[in-house]
């Protein structure tokens, strides 16, 4: 397998773009038109026909939602003005939500913006689903600068709720982790701390950003990065993988934080988070190719193990928790670290049964070939990668966006992080080599 070890950059002939494209823009209608009609968030899940009888929307998806949007507007697939506009009614819902020390719960409904319990003491602020919430918001503040009355009130109205968010309150009682789950019903009773390798690091940078309520940077070194599972250090498949749980785990984790986070060149005391993802990718596809179970389909072109729906129910499907389920936005949000492996994945995905695997809104969010099994939903957290992770790959977009905002540059800074978008002077980072 050849994969890139600094820079991504891969030349695509013109119909491969053109199917980049295709993907991309079916993929961003989830967002678009199979959003809530009321609040205009992203439901948290789809079906391939019709739509859900329920006000279900996910806070993290509509996080990513919000980035896929703004993908949206730069490729010209809707207007500025439109796109505005859904924002403030997105906004709009958001202003409604109960909101635990500034923290947005999991789930609420889109029509009457309550609370929808996760879990029977899951009830109330959601740190994490928080904070991809907020990645949305500050890139599309980064976006929409304009002078004009419309803009100028959308940045503001983002700062508003941005500014809310009590992130030391998180530490519970000033100790030395951030805690995912807080309830005004329940108190810390689910006691999770944000700690070991995981989709989370994006948690950190923000808290240590913020311009109020900030935490310490100790909070972060003594916390998420000394949980257990943080390092590692073994080798799989011959790659050595620096953090994380063996094998990698599910490669959301290379892309939930990453969908804003720049990895080219983002380094601090524990790792190069470029290498990490390219490695944790890697072995990822490795394990795929060998098939160790045997699973049908597996194989160069077909390949992706993270969470998802299955045969068995959502699982968080890795090397090691393998059932032979394969999750489409796993190998296609991966172009940055693997661009020629994921455009085989791409075009082999388009081989299967199209009335299974191809619909609406793109790839259905998973399917089973050895159990003849294909997903009939999309789910926004596994979509919304698609869209940003390639765009991402294609011009930078996203990366940029974030990284130019100032509380984010704090956070990394803060937390001890070189990363070129640091650099004083320094603009955008170039767009990934053509």
């Amino acid at each position: 397998m050849s994969l890139p070890t600094d820079v991504p950059g891969c030349r695509f002939p013109p119909a491969d773009e053109d199917l980049l494209d295709l993907v991309q823009r079916q993929t961003f209608r989830f967002f678009w038109e199979g959003a809530h009609p009321v609040s205009g968030l992203a439901r948290d899940r789809q079906k391939t026909t019709g739509d859900p009888d329920n006000d279900l929307v996910a806070i993290g998806g509509s996080g990513f939602g919000i980035m896929a949007i703004l993908v949206a507007v730069e490729r010209g697939w809707v207007s500025r003005d439109d796109a505005v506009g859904r924002l403030g009614t997105m906004l709009a819902c958001l202003e409604r939500t109960p909101r635990y020390r500034g923290m947005f719960p999991h789930f609420i409904n889109g029509r009457t913006a309550a609370t929808i319990p996760f879990s029977r003491k899951d009830d109330g602020g959601d740190v994490v689903e928080s904070t991809f919430l907020f990645q949305g918001l500050l890139c599309a503040r980064q976006y929409f600068d304009k002078d004009g009355k419309a803009e100028r009130e959308l940045r503001h109205r983002i700062d508003r709720l941005w500014l809310e968010a009590e992130w030391n309150w998180y530490r519970r009682d000033g100790g030395n982790h951030l805690y995912w789950h807080w309830s005004p019903r329940h108190g810390w009773t689910m006691g999770r701390t944000i700690a070991g390798w995981n989709e989370s690091l994006l948690a950190y940078v923000l808290a240590a950003g913020a311009p109020e309520h900030a935490i310490d940077a100790v909070v972060y070194h003594e916390g998420f990065a000394s949980g257990p599972g943080f390092r590692n250090g073994r080798s799989y498949r011959g790659i050595e993988l620096p953090l994380g749980m063996d094998h990698g785990g599910p490669l959301f984790i290379a892309h939930y934080s990453f969908c804003g986070l720049d990895p080219r060149g983002l380094k601090d005391r524990h790792a190069d988070y470029w290498q990490q993802n390219v490695r944790h990718t890697r072995i990822n596809y490795e394990h795929c190719v060998a098939n160790p179970h045997g699973h049908a389909g597996y194989g160069p072109d077909c390949w992706g193990l993270t969470s998802s729906h299955g045969p068995k129910g959502y699982v968080a499907h890795a090397p090691a928790r393998d059932f032979g389920v394969i999750t489409p936005s796993a190998a296609l949000s991966s172009f940055p670290y693997a661009p020629d492996e994921a455009m085989r994945a791409l075009h082999y995905f388009l081989t299967r049964p199209k009335h299974r695997i191809w619909g609406r809104f793109g790839f259905v969010d998973a399917f089973c070939e050895s159990r003849d099994w294909y997903a009939r939903t999309y789910l926004a957290i596994n979509q919304g990668p698609i869209v940003i992770m390639i765009e991402n790959f294609r011009s930078g977009l996203l990366w940029n966006l974030f990284m130019s905002a100032p509380e984010v540059q704090a956070g990394l800074r803060k937390l001890g992080f070189a990363s070129p978008h640091l650099s004083k002077g320094r603009g955008a980072m170039p767009m990934i080599p053509a």
